[in-house]
């Protein structure tokens, strides 16, 4: 079985995808295969632009988890989507030292449901979970990824809204 671990950068997917590993688990990470798919750089953005429909069609299926912030356009049998408050979310990408621009566009994407929007457009609604990394720890999270996988607690998405922490100019 190949579970998609997806969100907007700052979510957690990495030190999740860092707890599975210790657990055991093959982790693929899609950033280590980016470069090979490099469409071109965007420089207003501070962004690079990666060809994920290409990455798509040539990913090779694993027994494991996929972590990136494209899992969601590789054809997985489960996907969960990770979440995170836009404030707590934007405590963490200045951590990261992102650009003021970055941060807002991640933080306004987080607020809007971009990534879940997207998973759910391409996945079957039974396959999807949306978590809510905002005050849990790693473990946790990685805890309820399992069961999920094994089929131990359902499918679930929707709950989640942070449209209040759209900022209006």
């Amino acid at each position: 079985m190949m579970c998609g671990l997806t969100g907007t950068p700052g979510t957690g997917k990495s030190a999740i995808a860092d707890e599975l590993e210790r657990r055991g688990y093959r982790v693929v990470r899609l950033n280590d295969l980016a470069d090979q798919y490099l469409d071109s750089e965007d420089e207003d953005r501070d962004a690079r632009v990666i060809d994920v429909d290409r990455m798509a069609d040539e990913f090779v299926p694993v027994d494991g988890f996929i972590e990136g912030h494209f899992a969601h356009v590789i054809p997985c049998d489960r996907i969960v989507v990770l979440r995170c408050r836009p404030d707590e979310l934007r405590k963490r990408l200045k951590r990261r030292a992102y650009s003021k621009g970055k941060i807002r566009e991640n933080v306004e994407a987080e607020a809007l449901d971009c990534i879940l929007c997207e998973t759910v457009d391409e996945y079957d609604p039974l396959h999807i979970l949306e978590l809510d990394t905002t005050s849990r720890d790693p473990g946790w999270c990685a805890d309820q990824i399992e069961q999920f996988v094994k089929g131990e607690i359902p499918a679930s998405f929707g709950q989640i809204d942070w449209s209040g922490y759209l900022e209006v100019k």
